[in-house]
This record gives structure tokens, sequence and C-alpha cells, in this order.
């Protein structure tokens, strides 16, 4: 098979570097890709929102399937576009795609298939989303409708941060039209965990677990960020448990979307908070997480290439995967100033002494080689140093030996990945 995978980051370096054991695999490439992607790919310097010049590539090479990593090109309308042109792609249609791209939607969705999830308002105009502030009062989540990075949603401890949350996003408009309108939630409490399932618009089939971590800080303080880190499995999510989020949140809402015309195929991502109540849904997302998919996709023994094809013919029903009984986990390297203004420019060295340490590899999300062939730092999350182990302790002891091997002085990361299930 001829496949092109579509991204930039340490997502779609773990995609790349999964499809590329593929014993299917003729030939593999990703637009743009990074340099460490292209050990694994041929970069392709297409922007990943040209979904035209893709069109055109993917027709002009032959390519058999397409696999988006970041959620832009899906909520653009990439596969709606490779379906027309005669191309597979391994995701959503834009229209199904709304499920990562309006809160409103996915608010809608939730109501409308009896998903458990928090009680939430939709507001189109400031004041009004201020007043709802005051009669409800903190704590309560504001979230930009539309598509934001990771920087669209404000947990507010005081009725003066979501007020600020909501004048930023509505007023100084500092997301641009993703804060056009705003969706507030009461705040849930507990435990948070990504869910993933690869569907083909009637089957989902179950790619497991991971508890990724938000904030920017260890202890979980300071902003929110894209995500520093991940492990898996989750002490706090036992097969169980699991089976019941798939039951009670994911299939209802692949139902939901088939019964609007609209069949998921892809993979769909359920952002859970584990309540005193059971399961609830906080957000769906469209593609896999990053960092999670860098934290599952080194557990998964199965050949990823055909579950994929599988998904785009609606053939999961039959179809199964197997997991090695691992642990693994997910550090993120992120530049100094991540995640408001990260320094760019500054040299990493040591990455081939780093992914040396053994069960460990190393991804690369925002990177460059200069004209020297240094490799330099071109993002806010820089690197996703990855590990397996017997355990959880074996693999944490893994990934930060390897992190101690790279000299990048201008980078940081989070010491306490994991700590959670650690402590536990």
């Amino acid at each position: 098979m001829r496949v092109l995978v579509v991204g930039s980051g340490g997502r779609e370096h773990a995609l790349c570097w999964a499809i590329a054991g593929s014993p299917l695999l003729t030939r593999l490439w990703c637009a743009p890709g990074n340099p460490g992607i292209a050990a694994v790919a041929e970069c392709v310097p297409v922007n990943a929102l040209n979904i035209a010049e893709l069109v055109v590539f993917a027709q002009e090479h032959e390519v058999d399937l397409v696999v988006p990593g970041p959620e832009a090109p899906l909520v653009a309308g990439i596969a709606d576009a490779m379906e027309a042109a005669g191309i597979a792609c391994c995701g959503p249609s834009r229209a199904a795609a709304r499920i990562e791209g309006s809160k409103t939607f996915t608010k809608e969705i939730c109501d409308a298939a009896g998903i458990p999830t928090a009680r939430w308002e939709r507001f189109e105009d400031a004041a009004s989303a201020r007043a709802f502030v005051v009669r409800r009062g903190a704590p309560l989540v504001v979230k930009a409708d539309g598509l934001a990075a990771g920087k669209g949603v404000v947990v507010a401890a005081t009725e003066a941060e979501a007020v600020a949350a909501i004048d930023s996003f509505m007023e100084a408009r500092s997301l641009g039209d993703a804060g056009t309108a705003v969706v507030i939630e009461e705040c849930l409490f507990g435990e948070e965990i990504s869910l993933f399932a690869l569907c083909d618009g009637v089957t989902a089939l179950p790619l497991g677990s991971a508890q990724d971590h938000k904030r920017l800080g260890e202890g979980d303080t300071g902003p929110n960020t894209g995500g520093m880190g991940a492990y898996a499995p989750a002490p706090a999510f036992p097969p169980a448990l699991e089976q019941a989020a798939m039951d009670r949140v994911v299939r209802p809402a692949l139902a939901e979307l088939a019964r609007r015309g609209t069949p998921f195929r892809g993979v769909l991502f359920a952002g859970l908070m584990l309540t005193e109540d059971g399961p609830k849904l906080i957000e769906f997302n469209a593609r896999f997480g990053d960092p999670e998919c860098q934290a599952l996709l080194p557990r998964l023994q199965s050949d990823l290439l055909p579950a994929l094809v599988a998904a785009c013919d609606g053939e999961l029903a039959d179809f199964s995967l197997r997991w090695r009984e691992v642990a693994s986990i997910a550090v993120v390297l992120a530049a100094r100033g991540y995640p408001e203004a990260p320094q760019r420019g500054s040299e990493i060295r040591g990455l081939d002494r780093a992914a040396a340490v053994p069960d460990v590899l190393v991804f690369h999300a925002g990177t460059q080689t200069d004209g020297d062939g240094h490799l330099r730092a071109a993002g806010g999350r820089v690197l996703t140093v990855c590990a397996t182990g017997t355990d959880l302790a074996a693999a944490h002891h893994a990934a930060y030996a390897a992190i101690g091997a790279i000299e990048w002085p201008e980078g940081f990361y989070r010491r306490d990945i994991g700590w959670r299930a650690l402590a536990k």
C-alpha cells in the first residue's frame, strides 16, 4: 500500500513509525512532516491545510490511503475532498468532524443520545455570558465554541476568571472566530481520562485509554497546554469502566451521528471525567490525541495499517487488535516560554544517546534542521520521549533516563508524568 500521513507533530511521527512497520506498506509519505519523521517516511513540503494540493499529490502518486493526524484538516473537509477524488481517507467527513469543531454540536449530540455530560449553556454575546456567570457562580468552565488549538478552554475557579475568559474570547477575539460564541458548563470533578476508538461509521473498536497531563507545571499546576505527557494504562480506568464508557458514551455518539446521516469514520477521542456518578464526557475530538497517541501506539502488537483500512471499508465488526502487556509513558519536552511565546531556534543535541536507551522512542514535533544540519527547536512542544516497561515505574525510569541524555538547556519538561498512578 501507498500511504500519505498528514501533519507534522509528535502524533504524526508516532503514526508514521507504526505504519512504517507494516508488511503491507510499499511507500510512505508525510506532509509536511518533520526531521524525525524523515527517518521513516518521505516528507512532502505541503501544508496540512492545503487540501487541494494534498489531493493532487495523492492522485499523482497513486496513494491508497490518507491518514490525517491533526483536527484542522478534518474540520476543513480533507476526508470529503479525498473521497471525491476516489482516495480512501481514515478520518471523518467535515460534517462528522463538527463533533470537535463545535462545542455546541458536541453538546447537542450528547443531549440527543443521552450521553452523560456537564450541564451547559451557549452564548453569542458577552453581556449575556457575563450575566450567566454572576447568576450561577463559580467554578465554571468557559469554552470557545470553535477550534482553538487547545487554548479555548478555561477552568475558572472564580467568577472573575470566568468573566476574563469571556472578555478574552468574545470581545478581545484572542482566538479569532473560534471565540465568537462560547459554551459555559458546570465544572466536573474527578480524574480525567482519554478514551480512543477506531470507528467505521457503525462499529467502534476500542484503541485503549491514557491519562494526559494538561497543566504546564508539576502537580497539575499552571495554565492548560496541549498536553505535557501521558501514560497508559491508567489504574483509575480498569477494563470494566472502559467498557461502560464505550457503551454509554462512544457507541451512542456513533449511532447518533449515523442517524443524522453523517457517519463517523476514523479515530474518535472521548475526553472523560471520572466523577462519583461514573464517567461523564468533557469533550469529543475527531482524531488521536497528542501526546496520548505516542503513549498508546508502542503498546500495539497488531499491525495498525489494516485496521485503518478496515475503518474506511466498514469492516471493523469482525476486526480485533492485540496489545502488549506493558506500561507506556510519553513525556513532552517543550521550549521555554511555552505555551504563550515559545522560544525558537535553540540547538538540540544528544537524541541518538536518548534513543539508545532500551525500550525508548523519541518522537519529533516542533523541530527543524538548519543549513548545517543541526537540529533546532521550531515550536512549543518540541519532542516526546516515550518508553515502555513491565510496569509504569520501569517505563518512567527509562523515559527520564533518556531525557537525561538530551542536551537542550532551553527546553523544559514535567518530572512527574504518571504521578497519580505511581502514587497508588
